[in-house]
């Protein structure tokens, strides 16, 4: 049966056919038009672990996603699949954590370098290991995009994109990043990592082309962080106190929004922390803050984004903590179908 078959068999309206390709959906990543790529990866997580599980746990609750999109007509038909995850790198993930897990304790327990060298070797040994990582999701990246498909990355924390944006790097020759998030994530070598999940946006302001950071929802942040966002003029902060005050005061969503966008230059990659939601929707993330916005709120957001003619030119997902039950995978399921979907939708 080809693809062509497929579709015409494929009934939207029924069960999630756990046979099937992420959301039950009849692509493969062939035939697929955007290839979600998942990277379980979280061995610099400095809080609650469990990360690394996300894709896997998001694909099996995605077969219980229904895929009418309000916002996208036939939105299923757009053409979505999932790589399979890479067993090596999880395995990798896992003997690593072990070791970086190790190394925080001693740091936080008051051990340095200096008093104890071995932890000298585990900190060249994590640096090294993410550095390989993102060469490992760059490669995957554009073994997609020269299929002329578009990517979707599914973490792991939030260190796992970084080579996405390298990738997208040597396709664009300009682009900003809409971050929505919790955290800053602006810190040099958070904890001597050099590739640390809190570090993401500090190492994208490394790529020349990212020619703007447009930051929404951060709440959680240190000195330094903020001293960054004062003095390079490519970064836009939006923080969720300054948002919730304005709309105290009288302000819409929706003008709040434009403001947002109009930061913004034509092509836009999506960065999209979990965390960056109301911690009601995700309690089983890493680094849970109190505050954040609510899931309709987030796709407004980006509805209105698309609305605007800009191109999200590609996105991540990042930090979903699977927990002791369904419920973050199940809200990351769905947030995932939303932004693939608007991804597609705005590049036509």
């Amino acid at each position: 049966m080809d693809i062509n078959e497929k579709i015409a068999a494929f009934d939207p309206n029924g069960m999630g056919d756990t046979n099937g390709n992420i959301y039950g959906l009849p692509f493969d990543t062939d035939t697929a038009n955007l290839v979600i790529l998942p990277v379980p990866w979280e061995v610099t997580v400095s809080y609650q672990a469990g990360t690394a599980s996300a894709p896997e746990a998001i694909r099996e609750a995605s077969y219980q996603v229904d895929l009418f999109d309000p916002f996208v007509k036939d939105a299923w038909k757009l053409g979505l699949a999932m790589k399979d995850i890479d067993l090596n790198l999880a395995a990798k993930n896992n003997t690593l954590r072990q070791k970086a897990e190790h190394y925080i304790d001693q740091l936080t327990g008051g051990s340095s370098i200096k008093e104890n060298p071995d932890l000298g070797d585990i900190l060249a040994e994590v640096n090294q290991a993410c550095r390989e990582m993102n060469a490992w999701v760059k490669k995957q990246s554009l073994d997609i995009l020269n299929r002329q498909k578009l990517v979707g990355l599914l973490g792991g924390d939030h260190s796992t994109p970084l080579g996405l944006m390298q990738a997208l790097a040597e396709k664009y020759d300009e682009f900003g990043i809409l971050h929505i998030d919790a955290h800053a994530d602006l810190r040099k070598a958070y904890e001597d990592f050099e590739f640390s999940h809190a570090s993401i946006m500090y190492n994208a302001l490394k790529i020349e082309q990212v020619s703007h950071l447009v930051q929404v929802g951060i709440r959680d942040y240190c000195e330094a962080e903020l001293n960054i966002i004062g003095s390079d003029k490519r970064i836009t902060t939006f923080f969720d106190r300054g948002i919730k005050h304005q709309q105290y005061e009288g302000s819409s969503w929706s003008a709040i929004c434009d403001r947002i966008i109009d930061s913004l230059p034509e092509k836009v990659y999506l960065s999209f922390d979990i965390d960056g939601l109301d911690p009601k929707l995700c309690p089983g993330t890493g680094t849970p803050v109190p505050g954040g916005l609510e899931m309709e709120q987030a796709l407004y957001l980006i509805e209105k984004l698309v609305y605007s003619g800009r191109t999200i030119i590609s996105f991540d997902l990042n930090e979903v903590g699977p927990g002791d039950d369904e419920w973050d995978a199940n809200v990351g399921a769905r947030l995932l179908y939303k932004l693939a979907n608007m991804c597609m939708v705005s590049n036509k």
